[in-house]
């Protein structure tokens, strides 16, 4: 069975239109009123005669991430198999549904997204500062959660199967705009699989709710900790491999150059000698080895990505 949820905050004007283009595919949708001020959920109820809809109320605003939660645990409740989250503000093409689970009937992957990079024909329809500004977080992104075959990270069309959906700790999740990269995290810890569907983005009169000041500031510091967390859990504890034994080796190799090389190079200056061609070898060659090594752990972190789905699979 499956089931949509739509975080409703601030789209009074397109959400019975998003809601009317859902197709016969879908049996259950969530409209979840994040303490809308233009009270979406009441509306809905008011004027949505959708028998598959129902609307639930989150009693003080806990963001995007909070909605789709409320609505996760909901659509699980109610035994949905894959749950598809879609924004009520018209962006996205309901009619795109089928296509978005279709990775998931039939388990190829866990967790589906849209992404709007895939054809550079989508892109004209994109403004340049949101072309600009997803390409540096998808980089950030990649580095975080593990994917680095995925693109796109901001995007909010996503389906993911209750399998998955079962083994993520929901209530650790990000609630605010930072939610789908944090799931992306969430998701790589699990080893889950995720894959990718092309789609178009329309851009109309929808106003996003996302201040830019937040990326800017708050997002760098989320991925760097994200990225820490994963390489821990993913290369330290649960597993030690030869990524793990390279990516200490570049450390010790890059501090021991680093350090030794400082040191020579200040006491050259302060003793008017200068440096050997053997210290500066000395000093250098563990740095360039200890890059090497960062590269190659990299190289492996990169072919590291989940390629078998999640057992137990179906609709």
């Amino acid at each position: 069975m499956v089931a949509v949820v739509i975080p409703s905050y601030k789209v009074k004007a397109h959400i019975l239109k998003v809601i009317s283009g859902i197709g016969p595919e879908v049996k259950l949708i969530y409209v979840v009123d994040d303490q809308c001020p233009e009270h979406s959920g009441d509306f809905v109820k008011a004027n949505c005669k959708d028998p598959r809809v129902k609307v639930l109320y989150n009693t003080k605003n806990q963001g995007v991430g909070g909605a789709v939660i409320t609505g996760y645990k909901q659509a699980m409740a109610d035994k949905a198999m894959v749950i598809v989250k879609l924004d009520g503000d018209g962006q996205m093409d309901a009619a795109l549904i089928p296509k978005l689970i279709e990775p998931l009937r039939t388990s190829q992957a866990d967790y589906v997204k849209g992404n709007r990079f895939y054809d550079l024909a989508f892109l004209r329809q994109m403004p340049f500062m949101r072309k600009l500004g997803n390409s540096g977080v998808s980089f950030m992104n990649k580095a975080a959660s593990g994917y680095w075959n995925i693109m796109d990270p901001s995007n909010g069309f996503t389906a993911i199967h209750r399998n998955a959906l079962e083994s993520l700790p929901l209530d650790r999740i990000d609630k605010r705009f930072f939610f789908e990269s944090d799931i992306l995290f969430r998701l790589n810890t699990i080893r889950a699989v995720v894959a990718e569907m092309p789609m178009r983005a329309v851009y109309g009169d929808e106003k996003s709710n996302l201040k830019l000041h937040r990326v800017a500031f708050q997002f760098p510091f989320k991925y760097f900790g994200r990225m820490i967390k994963r390489i821990f859990y993913n290369y330290y504890l649960r597993d030690f491999n030869i990524g793990s034994l390279e990516l200490i080796l570049a450390f010790i190799f890059i501090a021991f150059g680093s350090v030794f090389g400082a040191y020579k190079w200040s006491e050259s200056i302060l003793t008017s000698h200068p440096a050997t061609a053997g210290t500066v070898i000395l000093a250098g060659l563990p740095v360039i080895l200890g890059f090497q090594s960062l590269i190659a752990f990299l190289h492996f972190d990169v072919a590291n990505v989940p390629v078998k789905p999640l057992s137990g699979m179906g609709m």
